[in-house]
C-alpha cells in the first residue's frame, strides 16, 4: 500500500514511473479520510491544495525540470506554524477564525523542497501539554490504541506519521513536545540544537525554548526533513548562522568507539519496569555493536523540571499577552467597559492549562519575586547547561528513556498536572541546555505499546546524534512495527 511506505519507498516509486505524486497524496488522504474520525490527528486537510501541488510537480516530473530532494512528498504540518490563506489555530478559541498573513520559513523551505503539505495537525493548545487533551477543537487518539493518549504538545502530527497517514510531520519541541509523543506513538522524533531551524512563522509559547523538528518513522526520513527545513534566516533573530552539514543516508554512517553516557539518577522511583527494561536491553545492544558506556553524573538534573516551570510559564505569559481581543484574537461580545473586554476575551479564549502557565508566569515575573523565581530559574539553567558540557567530555552521547512510561489512558493524569508535568522529566534537559535530540523506538511493553529511547549530543552535533540512532535502528526492528489501521 502506498501510505504505508517510507520517504524513500515513495521517492522510488515516483522515479520508476510506478506511481504519480498525486496518486502518493491521494492515498494519503484516502487514509486520513479512513482514520482521522478516530484518531483525530488532524484539525484540516488541504485536499485541493495537496492535489494541486501533486499534478504540479507530476508535469515537472513529466517534463524532466529539476525537483526538490523531497519533490511529491506529503508532510503533515503542526498546527501553530503559519501557511499563508490558511488556518492557524493552535489548537485555541483564542485564534478561531484566525488566516495567516504569511507562511513560516519552515513550511516555506518544504515547499522550496516540492514536499506537499496535507493538513493542519493537533496540539495540546498553544503547545502547552503532555497529551494533546488541552486542544480546545478535538481529542488526538494514540493509534496503537485509542483509549491511550499520544502524548503531546504535537501528539497529532506524531499519531499522523504512525498510523500512516502522512510519511513525515514538523512538529514544535519546547520541553519534550516532539520527542514524548514520538516515543509514545513509536516512530522518531528529534529536536534539532536552538536556532538550526528558523523559528519565523512558528507561533511562540517560550521563545529561548521553542524549537521546530520532524517526526518519521525512520531515522534517515528524520534526516531528510531536517535537511529540508534547517538553515540560517535573518528574519528570525535566534537562527544561528553556522555550518550546517549533509544529512544525507550516506553520511549517517555507524559510529566507531561510540562512547554512550549513562545518568545512574534516570533509574530510579518513578520509571515504569517496562520502560526500564527496554532501555536496558537496548544498552546491551549498543554494547554488543562495541560502545563503551560511560556513568555520568548530572548533579543538577533534579531541579530541571522545577527551573522549566517558571522558565516556560514566564515567557508564555510575556508572549500570550498580545492575545487580549485588540492585537489579536479572541474578543468577548459581552462587556461593560475597557477592563471587562479584556477580562472576557481573555476568560473566553483561554483553556484551563494555558490560564494556569500564564498565572504561574505573571506570578513569577511580579514585582518582589521575580528574583525569588525566575532569577533563579536562570540560574539553574545555566548550570543544567554546563553538566551537559562536562558530560560531554566524558561520552559522545547521553542515552536515557524518552519518557518515564508508555502511553496513559486518556484523561487518566488531566487532574494531576504535576504528574503530567513530570513526563518531561528527561526531554526538557535539552531545551533548557539548548542541546539537540532525538527519540527512537526501542520496545514495546506486554500491553503492545511502544517504548521510546532518547539520545542527546553536544550543540550542533546533529550528524553525530543521528549516526549513533541509527546504528539502533539498524540493529533492531522495532521501527518497522505498525499499529492496526484504525476504521
Amino acid at each position: 500500500m502506498i501510505h504505508t511506505q517510507n520517504v524513500a519507498q515513495l521517492q522510488s516509486l515516483m522515479t520508476s514511473g510506478e506511481a504519480t505524486s498525486r496518486q502518493i497524496v491521494q492515498a494519503h488522504l484516502d487514509a486520513i479520510a479512513q482514520q482521522n474520525e478516530q484518531v483525530g490527528a488532524f484539525l484540516e486537510t488541504f485536499d485541493e491544495s495537496a492535489l494541486k501541488l501533486a499534478d504540479q510537480i507530476d508535469e515537472k516530473r513529466q517534463n524532466g525540470e529539476s525537483l526538490g530532494p523531497l519533490a511529491g512528498i506529503p508532510v503533515a504540518i503542526k498546527d501553530n506554524l503559519c501557511i499563508q490563506g490558511e488556518m492557524t489555530s493552535c489548537a485555541s478559541k483564542m485564534l478561531s477564525g484566525f488566516r495567516s498573513l504569511y507562511t513560516s520559513t519552515a513550511v516555506q523551505k518544504l515547499l522550496d523542497a516540492g514536499a506537499i503539505p496535507l493538513g493542519r495537525t493537533n496540539l495540546d493548545e498553544f503547545a502547552m501539554g503532555s497529551s494533546c487533551e488541552n486542544s480546545a477543537i478535538q481529542l488526538t487518539r494514540n493509534p496503537w490504541n485509542t483509549d491511550y493518549a499520544p502524548g503531546g504538545s504535537s501528539g497529532g502530527s506524531a499519531a499522523a506519521v504512525a498510523a500512516r497517514m502522512a510519511p513525515i510531520a514538523l512538529g514544535s519541541d519546547t520541553g519534550g513536545s516532539i520527542r514524548q509523543p514520538a516515543s509514545l506513538c513509536g516512530i522518531v522524533g528529534m529536536k534539532p540544537t536552538y536556532g538550526r531551524v528558523s523559528r519565523y512563522g512558528l507561533v511562540a509559547f517560550a521563545s529561548s525554548l521553542d524549537q521546530i523538528g520532524p517526526f518519521a518513522r525512520s531515522v534517515d526520513d528524520a534526516a531528510a526533513l531536517l535537511q529540508a527545513v534547517w538553515g540560517h534566516d535573518d528574519r528570525d533573530s535566534t537562527s544561528v548562522n553556522v555550518e550546517f552539514p549533509s544529512l544525507s543516508a550516506s553520511e549517517l554512517s555507524p559510529i566507531e568507539k561510540l562512547r554512550i553516557g549513562i545518568v545512574p539518577e534516570h533509574y530510579a522511583e518513578g520509571l515504569d519496569p517496562e520502560v526500564q527494561t527496554a532501555i536496558n536491553n537496548a544498552i546491551q545492544t549498543y554494547k554488543d555493536l562495541g560502545a563503551e558506556i560511560v556513568e555520568l553524573e548530572m548533579k543538577h538534573a533534579k531541579y530541571g523540571v522545577a527551573a522549566y516551570y517558571i522558565i516556560a510559564p514566564s515567557e508564555a505569559s510575556s508572549n500570550l499577552s498580545r492575545y487580549d481581543g485588540v492585537h489579536y484574537g479572541h474578543r468577548a461580545e459581552s462587556f461593560e467597559n475597557l477592563t471587562e473586554m479584556y477580562e472576557a476575551s481573555r476568560g473566553e479564549g483561554f483553556g484551563p492549562e494555558v490560564k494556569r502557565r500564564i498565572m504561574i508566569g505573571a506570578y513569577a515575573l511580579s514585582s518582589g519575586y521575580y528574583d525569588a523565581y525566575y532569577l533563579k530559574a536562570l540560574k539553574i539553567r545555566r548550570l543544567i547547561a554546563q553538566d551537559y558540557q562536562q558530560a560531554f567530555e566524558k561520552a559522545d552521547v547521553i542515552l536515557s528513556p524518552t519518557s518515564p512510561t508508555p502511553a496513559f489512558r486518556i484523561g487518566e493524569l488531566s487532574d494531576s498536572p504535576l504528574q503530567m508535568y513530570l513526563n518531561d522529566i528527561y526531554t526538557i534537559g535539552a531545551n533548557l541546555a539548548g542541546i539537540p535530540g532525538i527519540s527512537i523506538p526501542a520496545g514495546h511493553t506486554t500491553a503492545g505499546l511502544p517504548v521510546g529511547m532518547q539520545l542527546l549530543a553536544p550543540a550542533y552535533e546533529e550528524v553525530r546524534l543521528l549516526r549513533a540512532a541509527k546504528m539502533f535502528e539498524t540493529a533492531t526492528e522495532f521501527h518497522l512495527a505498525q499499529p492496526a489501521e484504525v476504521a
